[in-house]
């Protein structure tokens, strides 16, 4: 078995089992008490014996002395025999006490096992202390460092710059004093503990370049000696700084994703970027957007000019630099040709200032200013493209104290600037559909303030206040023959076009089925198969088959000033609220009847009497049944711009209002009493007071809906009952005798008289006597006769016959025939209704005063 040399002296390492000194004969001279037990020999046999006699080989001895005789200390792993005939493995190490002159050796004994262990722990600190990727620094008790694997710079900066450590060195000497100061910390707090620290990461700039950002991660634990003593700490660290980075760059990105784009604001949206990047990424942040986009027009050209506003702003620290363009300002960005800017791409440092912002013109109230601060500072100004077309652009500052902007900072920026423009553009587009519809939505709603004889009315109507925006909700009012007139809410489940065009098609259609005087009950079960046609043919909001119901209510509600009475009928909707002068207001017991579109159920009928001054609300069921917050704030601030002036649409303030936020944790039934009290306190006090239905409806919304948007939209009618002045109106009853045709002639004439509508008598003389001959001829009696005096002169002609009348063209040959037509030639209008009792026709004609 041959020798190998020895790696080094005994320095270092445990001691060996047993040492024995030989003399330049090879025998033993003196041992260590462990050599009697590792050889099995006593003492005073083991002295003065021959070591390779010790040995199982022949030739392990003169193997191991050839080196100590060259003066060389040696090692090998050799075989001792025993004199029970048992062996056992060691590790011999032979140091020649004096080569030179031939004197005696100094061997150990170290079992082989413990020998392994040792070479391991050698290997250990041979490949710890060689390493360039992993750090290894031994600090003394006072925590200098005594002893490093390599120069910082080789493990932190790559070795760019050599930095030449004396050592020992302290901390601060490698170090930025802040950073030097918080690994001290930790690394005393183990010095004093004995705990140990696991991988902690911090800022470690080297002194040698403070601006390069480097992140290390340390462990570190306790040294002592054998006695138990403190000898220093060992620390272990790596360089971490692109690991940090990427972590970094993936927190950023995910609360990017995280926070930008759930909101369908064009100036949400860019705020919500300027709030992520600051202050973890930029000091100052603005984000520039073409000025058309905000009414969700098509962006200008902004690389040549068009106007752009400032739609966010944030700063880390302090007020907004004065010299900056703020929040909400105007200009243009100016690309100079000449000075090669490229278009489109991001511009950093020199590029930023080679940019021009100009103020639009006088009136525009924004002066002249800066993109970003001018002073010392890292500068980037990033395009924010969405499909093909540049939006805006995203400007970035940093203070003169942070590492300026790299290629990697740019590519972070311009990931998360995309994925905003992208949210921007999706909000543009929005807020274009968005506007369309509700354009599309007021023109198929009337006037917010209707006044006819009849009654007064204000309508509002709120959006809802989550993307959802537009709905099917609706309100109308109806002039009717007589002077009467209609009230209608209704509904369409859904929101968009969809919903809107339908409830388009239902407005439409109860105005055409209005106009053939229909009774309530019989004008919603018309309505009802309309609406079951429509379900038929229409397909679905989530594009399924069609068939099914649309999810449409209705009620329908006809005032006669004549006569003080009201006659409703509902699908699906809830009753309306009546508050008569001086006494509390109350629902109308109407019992609700099945949806539009379900068909089966007949419609029952509620009557009422209301005296003048009354009130009638009608209102969607959302209105009294909270279902959370909406994602717009202010809602009711959005009906009073819908109504404006005199409506009821107008809702109050952010402040005010009783409701406030007490229907959180409110059972769904104890939240719809109390709104519905609150609904019925207000009717009821305008009623009392006289208050316009505008401010009626303006109070009702304002304790209903302070300063939020329900979950769906809401519509408002509040109407105020009016009677016709007093001797507008003249009736008469005849018995079925041709002879009163004549009495019905003069009572008409005298009260044309007495109203000076002399200019109507001839034409209304014609038309009673023709009505009311037939009425006799063919109906029987009695036959009642009504004027009233209106805008215009009317003429009722009421029989018991149910048998409609039908114009027709007479022939020359023909004796009868010509009444209706006749009628129809002198009336403005003229129809006909059925009624408990029978039938009536009317006529219109156009006032003509004496």
């Amino acid at each position: 078995m041959s020798a190998i040399p020895h790696p080094g002296g005994l320095g270092g390492l445990p001691g060996p089992a047993a040492v024995v000194l030989l003399d330049p004969r090879g025998e033993v001279l003196a041992s260590t008490p462990g050599a009697a037990e590792l050889t099995g020999r006593p003492a005073a046999e083991l002295h003065g014996s021959r070591f390779a006699d010790l040995l199982t080989g022949p030739n392990d001895w003169p193997d191991l002395d050839e080196l100590a005789a060259a003066g060389a200390p040696g090692h090998g792993t050799r075989t001792l025999r025993r004199p029970d005939g048992s062996t056992v493995e060691v590790r011999i190490d032979i140091h020649p006490l004096d080569p030179a002159e031939g004197s005696g050796q100094l061997v150990a004994l170290t079992p082989h096992p413990a020998a392994h262990r040792q070479e391991e722990d050698q290997a250990l600190l041979r490949a710890l202390f060689s390493q360039t990727r992993v750090g290894l620094a031994l600090h003394d008790a006072d925590l200098h460092i005594s002893r490093l694997s390599a120069d910082p710079s080789a493990i932190i900066r790559g070795g760019k710059v050599p930095i030449g450590v004396q050592l020992p060195a302290d901390l601060f000497d490698l170090m930025v004093p802040g950073d030097a100061a918080a690994l001290l910390g930790q690394l005393r707090r183990v010095a004093a503990t004995g705990e140990p620290l696991v991988y902690w990461e911090h800022s470690a700039r080297l002194k040698a370049a403070p601006e390069q950002e480097r992140v290390l991660a340390v462990s570190a634990l306790q040294l002592q000696d054998t006695n138990e003593q403190l000898l220093g700490v060992v620390s272990v660290f790596t360089d971490v700084t692109e690991q940090h980075l990427a972590r970094r760059r993936m927190a950023l990105l995910h609360t990017a994703a995280q926070r930008i784009g759930p909101s369908l604001d064009v100036a949400r949206n860019a705020e919500e970027l300027t709030r992520v990047l600051v202050p973890d990424f930029a000091d100052l942040a603005a984000v520039d957007l073409s000025d058309s986009l905000l009414s969700g027009d098509e962006p200008g050209a902004v690389l040549l000019g068009a106007p752009v506003r400032r739609v966010a702003a944030t700063a880390a620290t302090g007020p907004w630099p004065g010299e900056v363009y703020p929040l909400g300002a105007a200009f243009r960005i100016d690309h100079p040709e000449e000075e090669g800017l490229p278009a489109g791409v991001t511009l950093r440092e020199a590029e930023v200032s080679a940019l021009r912002p100009l103020p639009l013109d006088a009136d525009s109230g924004t002066g002249p200013g800066e993109l970003l601060p001018s002073r010392a500072g890292s500068r980037m100004i990033i395009p924010l493209r969405a499909r093909g077309q540049v939006l805006g652009s995203l400007a970035l500052w940093r203070a003169a104290a942070r590492p300026p902007f790299t290629r990697s900072d740019a590519d972070l920026a311009e990931e998360i600037g995309s994925r905003t423009a992208l949210s921007v553009d999706n909000a543009r587009r929005y807020t274009r559909e968005h506007r369309t519809l509700e354009t599309l939505q007021r023109s198929l709603l009337p006037q917010p303030v209707v006044e006819v004889s009849a009654a007064r009315t204000a309508g509002s109507y709120v959006p809802a206040g989550t993307a959802a925006g537009i709905g099917g909700g609706w309100y109308d009012v109806i002039p009717l023959s007589s002077a009467r007139v209609a009230f209608v809410i209704g509904d369409v489940a859904g929101h968009g076009l969809n919903a809107t065009a339908t409830m388009g098609r239902l407005r439409t259609a109860v105005q055409t089925l209005a106009d053939l005087d229909l009774a309530p009950d019989e004008l919603l079960t018309r309505l009802d198969d309309l609406a079951i046609r429509l379900a038929d043919v229409e397909p679905r909001p989530d594009n399924s088959s069609p068939g099914g119901a649309i999810g449409a209510t209705c009620l329908y509600c006809i005032y006669d000033p004549v006569t003080g009475d009201c006659t409703m009928s509902g699908a699906g909707r809830v009753p309306p609220v009546v508050a008569r002068p001086g006494e509390p207001a109350q629902e109308v017991a109407l019992k609700q009847g099945p949806p539009l579109g379900v068909g089966g159920s007949p419609f029952e009928t509620a009557r009422v009497r209301l005296e003048p001054g009354s009130l009638l609300l009608f209102f969607s069921d959302e209105l009294v049944t909270y279902a959370g917050d909406g994602a717009r704030q202010g809602a009711a601030g959005d009906a009073q711009r819908e109504s404006g002036g005199e409506s009821g649409g107008e809702s109050g303030g952010e402040d005010g209002g009783e409701d406030g936020g007490e229907d959180a944790g409110e059972a769904p039934g104890d939240s719809r009493r109390r709104r519905l009290h609150l609904l019925r306190e207000r009717a009821a006090e305008g009623a009392a007071a006289g208050r316009p239905p505008a401010a009626v409806g303006r109070a009702v919304l304002d304790a209903l809906l302070p300063g939020r948007a329900p979950a769906n939209d809401v519509a408002l009618l509040v109407a105020r009952v009016q009677a016709l002045p007093e001797g507008a109106t003249a009736d008469w009853e005849f018995r079925a005798d041709p002879t009163v045709v004549a009495d019905a002639r003069d009572a008409v004439l005298a009260r044309l008289k007495d109203w000076g509508l002399t200019g109507n008598a001839f034409p209304t003389e014609l038309i009673v006597s023709e009505l009311i001959t037939n009425a006799i001829r063919y109906a029987g009696g009695p036959v009642g006769l009504r004027l009233i005096l209106d805008e215009t002169l009317i003429c009722e002609v009421s029989d018991p016959s149910e048998t409609q009348p039908h114009l027709r063209r007479a022939r020359p040959t023909d004796e009868g025939g010509r009444g209706l037509f006749l009628v129809a030639q002198l009336a403005h209008r003229w129809g006909s209704r059925y009624t408990s009792a029978g039938k009536t026709i009317w006529t219109e004609q156009l006032l003509d005063r004496d």
